[in-house]
């Protein structure tokens, strides 16, 4: 076992803490196959370069989709923030999730293009960004666009749901999309976002898990 153990330790910890390790390298290397098969999705379902908004220097201003690509080389990838139509509050969840993307967006910047697409008013959700503190999460409204109907992150009723899309821009200017994940695989699957929060990741590492906690905007 990589991990020293302790002279404390009883022969029942260490056998079960050895099985564990068993368990935990061969769901490392099920991730990465998972991930080799994610890579190798053909790069052929064409886009239409959607019109959203953002907020720029205070003062609205449109946005194409094409534009959120920050370097032609770069991949986008889209977080599905839940704000908008029917949800007219911001996500909790959702919200939990950005606050730790706002912080590593700096390092993603210099492989990937990202950026928060929300349902609802670019301005207003500018103001919950503010007052969350973010500081890098580029935010876009796409009240006007059908793409999160077209991928599945929203229904005919407005209602919402959150996840990650990914885009590439071909050559000739073409955009496909690759790959998208939902925090709902399938009815009775959850957990699809885990691998893009360590939140729940850190409270698996405890002997109480995860619980029922849910996050909330504010703890105060």
């Amino acid at each position: 076992m990589s991990v020293r153990p302790l002279e404390s330790e009883s022969a029942e910890y260490r056998k079960l803490r050895a099985e564990l390790l068993a368990a935990e390298i061969a769901l490392k290397d099920q991730i990465e196959r998972v991930a080799a098969l994610r890579r190798a999705l053909p790069a052929d379902t064409v886009v239409a370069d959607q019109r959203f908004e953002e907020i720029r220097d205070g003062v609205r201003a449109p946005v194409l989709l094409s534009e959120l690509f920050e370097r032609p080389d770069h991949t986008l990838v889209l977080m599905h923030f839940m704000y908008g139509k029917q949800q007219e509050k911001p996500c909790p969840m959702c919200t939990l999730w950005a606050d730790g993307y706002d912080g590593i967006v700096p390092h993603l910047r210099q492989r990937v293009s990202f950026a928060v697409l929300v349902a609802g008013d670019a301005g207003a959700f500018a103001a919950y960004a503010r007052s969350r503190g973010w500081r890098h999460l580029r935010v876009v409204g796409a009240a006007a666009s059908d793409l999160k109907r077209q991928l599945g992150f929203e229904d005919a009723s407005g209602a919402q749901w959150p996840g990650a899309s990914v885009f590439r821009r071909n050559a000739d200017g073409t955009l496909v999309h690759t790959y998208s994940v939902s925090a709902d695989f399938a009815p009775g699957h959850y957990r699809g976002m885990d691998l893009l929060s360590p939140f729940w990741s850190f409270l698996d590492l405890t002997p109480e898990g995860r619980g029922d906690f849910m996050p909330r905007r504010s703890y105060e």
